[in-house]
């Protein structure tokens, strides 16, 4: 078992690591690549890493696990579900052979949810605000989870906002498209508000068609208490904003 350390991710992700290893008795291997993202956006002049420019999976993530790999057999379990529609990272190492365990069963969410529930894991507590991991100034996140990173993570977002105004050349690149952090942040009621009426209205919906969708039901009784239906409300609506999917190497 490994994980991919960019030294740059949520405090919920190392606590949610660390409850994986006690509760399934494993160790988890930490690798890192050799130099930080300080130096690999310094050796990109500033460019901020986005969804057309993953320059920070390629030399952060898919490096340090293929150096750690070399040229041993390997089977690379991918956590991929059956209800998904995409493939995640496939290396073109002929030593590393893609295995895909929830799709071979065909395992889709709600099965996942009943896995993380019964052997006690449970989901990540970032999912009360957001719904992928990730570093903390992950540019696949939506707008409300920018909002909700200034909240739960003041010092992080302060540092999200330096990544996008200290460049040599006076150039300001940003994170999210259209605005900079600090202007999204000068709109934050707005973005707390519309959010707050979107999963009101997902809300309403799911019980309207309740008869119809008996498994959404279900999951609410059993799952309520955890957590598990308000993170499918959450996934739900921010993907109805921008459904583009991360890289898989980055998503935990």
């Amino acid at each position: 078992y490994f994980f991919c350390d960019t030294h740059k991710e949520l405090p919920e992700t190392y606590s949610y690591l660390d409850r994986i290893e006690a509760r399934l008795g494993i160790k988890i291997h930490y690798l890192s690549a050799k130099r930080g993202f300080d130096h690999w956006l310094e050796i990109h002049d500033g460019l901020l890493p986005s969804p057309q420019r993953r320059w920070c999976t390629v030399m952060m993530k898919i490096k340090p696990l293929e150096e750690f790999i070399g040229d041993d057999e390997t089977i690379s379990y991918i956590g991929i579900r059956a209800d998904e529609n995409r493939e995640g990272y496939i290396s073109t190492k002929p030593n590393i052979k893609p295995v895909f365990p929830f799709k071979e069963q065909g395992l889709v969410k709600a099965d996942i949810l009943r896995l993380l529930e019964e052997s006690g894991i449970g989901l990540p507590d970032y999912y009360r605000w957001r719904s992928r991991s990730g570093c903390f100034f992950c540019f696949f996140q939506r707008k409300y989870e920018w909002v909700m990173l200034a909240q739960e993570h003041p010092a992080e977002f302060d540092k999200a906002v330096k990544y996008e105004q200290n460049h040599k050349d006076g150039r300001t690149y940003t994170w999210t498209e259209g605005e900079t952090l600090s202007e999204l942040w000068e709109r934050k009621d707005e973005i707390i508000r519309e959010h707050e009426e979107a999963m009101a209205k997902a809300r309403a919906k799911e019980q309207k068609h309740a008869p119809n969708q008996p498994l959404i039901h279900v999951l609410d009784s059993v799952f309520e208490n955890e957590g598990f239906a308000f993170a499918q409300a959450l996934e739900s609506v921010l993907d109805e904003q921008d459904d583009e999917l991360p890289c898989l190497a980055c998503h935990l």
